[in-house]
Order: C-alpha cells, then structure tokens, then sequence
C-alpha cells in the first residue's frame, strides 16, 4: 500500500484499498503471528506476568498522575548534567527548536535513530526544507524512507513489505540488484549508514524513558544503530513525548520486563542504553552537546480526564497491533495517522484539534478487548474506543442512519413481546434473501459486511422458543436431564415467575 493511500478521506476508503493489496496481507499476518506467538511464549515462561502487567499499571498510573512533579526532577537533574532542555508545547514549537539547533551547527546531515516522536512532527520533511539531510538508521525506518511512504507499525514500520519488495527498493539504492536475501540486504545498509554514522553532524533519537531521579534518558533498540547515534556525532538531540517519564532506576526494571516480551517477545532488547548527559572529559565517546526536547502535542489535553488520561500509560510496544484483527487485516496506513492500530485509533484523535476530521478510525474496531488483553500496562483501549464513538454522537456528528437504526433496536429490546413480534417477522420476511441458511445479499446496511463474509439467517427456532419447549417437555416427562441442571432451570424458572409478580407463589 503506497501513501497515495494515506490521502484517501476516510478510514473504510484505505482499508478498501489495503484488502486488495495481497502482499500487505500476507506480510502483515505473517509478522504479527510470529510477534503474537513470541509474547505468548515469552510471558508464559516468564510465570506472574499478570503480577507484572499490574506493577507496570501502578507505576505508570502513579507517574502521569504526579506528571508536574517528575517533568520538573528529570529537567533539573538533566540541567545538572550538562543537558539542554527544552519544553514544546506544540509540533511548531518542537520543530522550531530542532531546527534552530540544526542551523546553529550549521549541520548537513542528520542521523536518526527510530522515533515515533519525529513522525509524529513530521521533523524529516522540516530539516530537508533548510537543506539538512535527515538520514533513517533503523533499518525498517530505513526502508520506508527510501519508499517514501510512512511507518505502518510501532515498532516494526516496514512490516507491509516483503523480502522481495525491499530487494527492489535496496537495489535502486544500490544501482544493482540485490539479492533478495535478509543477510545481503541488511549487509548493504549496513555498510551504507557505517558512512552516514561518520559524516553526520548531528545525532537524532526518540526516548523509550526518561528516568526522572537522575535525568537519564534511557533507549531500547535491537540493531546498535542507536549506540553509533549517540556516540559519533558531535551533537545529540532527543525528541521525547512528555509521558515518558518514570520515576526511577528501580522502575525501569519492571518496564524493561515488560516491552521487549510485549513487543517482539524476546526476555531482553538486545540494546539498552541509559545516557546520562553529553561527553565527561574522562569518556571515550559520546557527544560534546545534548539536547532534550520535551514535547506535548496535545498530551496535555488528557491529564485529568478520567475517559482518556490512562491513554498516556502507553509504552509504544506495539502489542495492541499485533492483537488487534482489524490491524492484522489492514496494516497501519489504512488508519491514516502517525499512529495505528488501536493505540492510533485513540490517541490519534486525542492529539488533534481537528477531532472531526479523525473521529472515524474509532469505528475501526470491532470491540473485542485484544487489546487490553495484550497491553503490557492494561490501558483499556477498547473502552475508549466506545468514549470517542458517544463524544462523536453528543457531538451531533453522528450518522443519521445509525442513529435510527439503535433508536428502533432500543425500542425493539425495549418490550418483551415487541421483540417477540419482530422476531417472528423477520423470521418470515428473512426468506426473501435467505440461501442455503445465509444472507448474502449486499443491500443496505448489509452491504459493507456482505462484501467480505456473509450474514448468518435467523434460526427456525428461537433460543425463546427453545426454552419454552424445553420446559413444555420437562414438566410431562417427554425428556431427560441432569438433576443438577433441572434444579439450576427451575431455581431460575422460579425467579422469573418471582420477578413476573409472584403469582405462582402462594396457596
């Protein structure tokens, strides 16, 4: 799926686009299995991970709770180590000040190391506006770069694209064809960014946590690109959102059980690197001057929210995607945004004034809880969802089409023998479109759920009916059952009656 997908208005529109595009498909539900079936094993060896999944929730409920308090420790604390803090209470501002650091080094290129952060701020296309040649040293960030297109998923960006698909992209790069193997692949880029890695003049790098008690900033990564980011050039800057914050080194424990399993289910990342300000007189490496940039972006916006503040416990795992039945079907594009999967679907409306324009994705998903299941921190996303679909309704910009059709459902579940009566009828008319026990037809509101599955037909007997009969058959003696289960039906045949005014209860 190109980005010419991403300009498509709604959300419907792009997963249409993406359902047709088959070796999306197989590329995401591939990787996504082999994510999913890692973490499952991952935090079944571990052993208490539901203990674990607790503590990460207390610690980052306790953090964004006291958010005030920790943002002003790590800034002093990094102040104190020599760092250059700067707080960005919008995408302007995070850029202007990036920017401005670029052209007072005078700075050429750019290396960076992933940072959801940067995207989210569109940073690449602001630096190559100034002349700053912004180069992506994580190898899927690498790859969609070249491919012009935007990170698909948290964690894993390219994981819309094959092996055969990314051997075409490399070997344009190259000016010959690549092998469309991972070890001749990754062996070009590597050997390509060892001489970006030289050259640059700045370092540029997302933050995983910042540890407020001492003012580090603490980076995990499987690829080392983020260790040479930091290291080489002479000039580091990090761009992280103002919800990263743990209390302290202890924390981070927890938090670095819990995202590695999460993400890819590995036990540990494969790089953890904990910085602690620019280069001390006595180190071999580092940079001369680091700079911090603390971004808002619309968090603020959910502090004190008790529909959406938890949405800032968020770790950027990726598990929610890997989960999610709609992401594995549509990858990322399709939601449109910085952000996908059901993380994006919330916090992409979050984030934006412009809710409306956005209120969409939070119909794409199909409510099942994976992603609360999976959340390494329980941010329970699926009742989100269902508070941006009532704002969008309060708001007056609900559908009209809808809005009738659960209007008529109340009034149908509303009255037990209106129910009854409606039922009988559609058990009746239904036989109109019925084949074979199915709907297939494609009219109406039947018409987006038909076109990929079909709608199974009203049973000839309702569970209603079913039960009537069943009770009919018990008291005459035609049918056997269990004496336990005949004593759980008639204690709740008798509080029905009990609950219908109890008039089979005297004489």
């Amino acid at each position: 799926m190109s980005t010419a997908g991403t300009n498509l208005k709604t959300v419907k529109e792009r997963a249409n686009l993406a359902l047709n595009d088959e070796f999306l498909i197989k590329a995401v539900k591939f990787t996504t299995e082999r994510l999913r079936n890692g973490k499952k094993a991952a935090t079944a060896e571990h052993g208490n991970w539901e203990e674990w999944r607790e503590r990460g929730r207390q610690i980052r409920l306790h953090t964004i709770a006291h958010l005030d308090y920790y943002l002003n420790l790590f800034a002093d604390n990094a102040r104190a180590n020599g760092v250059h803090v700067h707080f960005a209470s919008s995408s302007a501002d995070a850029v202007k000040v990036a920017l401005e650091i670029a052209q007072h080094k005078q700075a050429k290129t750019v290396v960076k190391s992933k940072s959801m952060v940067t995207e989210e701020l569109h940073l690449n296309q602001k630096l190559e506006e100034i002349g700053v040649e912004a180069i992506e040293t994580d190898l899927g960030e690498y790859i969609i770069q070249l491919a012009g297109e935007a990170p698909s998923h948290i964690i894993i960006p390219a994981i819309h694209k094959n092996r055969f698909q990314i051997a075409d992209l490399l070997s344009k790069e190259a000016g010959e064809a690549l092998e469309p193997e991972t070890s001749v692949l990754a062996g070009f880029v590597r050997k390509k960014l060892r001489e970006k890695f030289l050259e640059a003049d700045i370092g540029m790098t997302g933050c995983n946590f910042a540890i407020a008690e001492t003012g580090s900033m603490v980076l995990f990564e499987n690829e080392g690109n983020a260790r040479m980011v930091t290291t080489v050039p002479k000039t580091q800057i990090t761009l992280m959102g103002m919800e990263r914050i743990i209390p302290s080194w202890a924390d981070l424990e927890v938090m670095a059980t819990l995202l590695p399993r999460s993400a890819t289910g590995q036990k540990l990342t494969a790089y953890m690197s904990g910085i602690t300000g620019p280069r001390r007189d006595a180190d071999a490496d580092g940079p001369d001057e680091m700079h911090i940039i603390i971004v808002d972006n619309g968090r603020s916006n959910q502090l004190g929210d008790p529909e959406f503040q938890e949405l800032l416990n968020c770790i950027r795992c990726g598990a929610c995607l890997n989960a999610c039945p709609v992401y594995r079907h549509i990858g990322g594009h399709a939601y449109g945004g910085t952000y996908s999967g059901p993380i994006g679907a919330v916090l992409t409306p979050a984030l934006k004034s412009n809710v409306a324009e956005w209120d969409d994705i939070a119909n794409a998903s199909s409510l099942c809880g994976a992603c609360y299941e999976a959340c390494p921190v329980k941010i329970p996303l699926h009742d989100m969802l269902v508070y941006l679909r009532r704002r969008k309704q309060e708001g007056g910009q609900g559908n009209a089409v809808e809005s009738a059709g659960m209007k008529g459902f109340a009034a149908a579940l509303g009255d037990s023998k209106r129910f009854r009566g409606l039922l009988r009828i559609g058990q009746l008319g239904q036989k109109l479109v019925v084949r074979n026990g199915e709907i297939r037809t494609k009219l109406g509101p039947l018409k987006g759920w038909n076109s990929y599955r079909v709608t199974p037909s009203l049973p000839k007997q309702t569970f209603r009916q079913s039960w009537k009969t069943l009770e009919e058959e018990l008291r005459h003696g035609l049918r056997e059952i269990d004496p336990a289960a005949k004593a759980r039906m008639e204690a709740i045949v008798e509080q029905r009656n009990k609950g219908n005014g109890g008039g089979h209860g005297h004489g």
